[in-house]
């Protein structure tokens, strides 16, 4: 099958493949992840040579059956966007979810819209990344059909108190408890998660805590390697 229009995307991911060509994870608003091979993008006179890098909007083409297509076109549909330093970090670590999560050739023009929205406030951010972050993985989340209740309990069904205590169920959701452990969320922070409010430090650290619970499952045992590259470049800075 022949792709007829231009479609929007960035590159998610790229490697070495044969002597001159790249295989290319990219993620489109139209048919959503796919891998492409990009002939000869490797060769010196390669007019894709600088064009196929992550954060860079992109306007596409390809061609081809199967779960492998061949890039026929890519054009930069404007700048790169300027990620820099932890915002860098934030952006690969954000690619790398897609990659891990979504399924290839799943249209998904919503999460196409939430992963441009994301890299925007990431380009344009110093240092709040986090809250950023915890956004885009509850989106990411909701899309991947994650569909736990905040605001009631889900062993009575009462509305969430504020002051109490719940411990968080894989695939059932948040029941009262009084004991507390690494699965266990004040009522405040479940409310909190449910408007996407991450303004203090106790949310972002609880959001953070619950959102790798969450994504454990679709991420499997493999560590991820954009985590590990920022642990190295903090030790490195320091």
């Amino acid at each position: 099958m022949t792709i007829e229009n231009w479609q929007r995307g960035f590159v998610l991911h790229r490697k070495a493949y044969s002597e001159t060509s790249l295989l290319v994870d990219l993620f489109t608003e139209e048919t959503g992840r796919l891998s492409v091979i990009a002939k000869g993008a490797r060769a010196k006179r390669s007019a894709w040579k600088g064009v196929l890098q992550p954060f860079t909007p992109l306007l596409l083409r390809w061609s081809g059956k199967g779960g492998l297509k061949t890039l026929t076109k890519a054009e930069p549909a404007s700048i790169a966007l300027p990620l820099q330093q932890t915002a860098l970090f934030s952006g690969f670590y954000v690619n790398e979810l897609l990659c891990r999560v979504v399924e290839q050739e799943t249209p998904n023009p919503l999460l196409f819209q939430y992963y441009l929205q994301c890299l925007t406030q990431l380009a344009s951010t110093e240092k709040e990344v986090e809250p950023i972050l915890r956004t885009f993985e509850f989106q990411l989340l909701k899309i991947l059909g994650y569909g736990v209740d905040f605001e009631h309990c889900a062993g009575s069904g009462l509305p969430v108190d504020e002051e109490m205590t719940y411990s968080y169920r894989e695939e059932k959701g948040f029941i009262a408890s009084m004991i507390k452990d690494n699965q266990t969320f004040y009522g405040r922070d479940l409310l909190a998660f449910q408007q996407l409010m991450f303004n203090s430090p106790e949310v972002l650290q609880a959001a953070k805590r619950f959102t790798r619970l969450a994504l454990k499952p679709y991420l499997g045992s493999k560590p991820l390697k954009s985590r590990e590259l920022f642990t190295q470049h903090i030790l490195h800075l320091k």
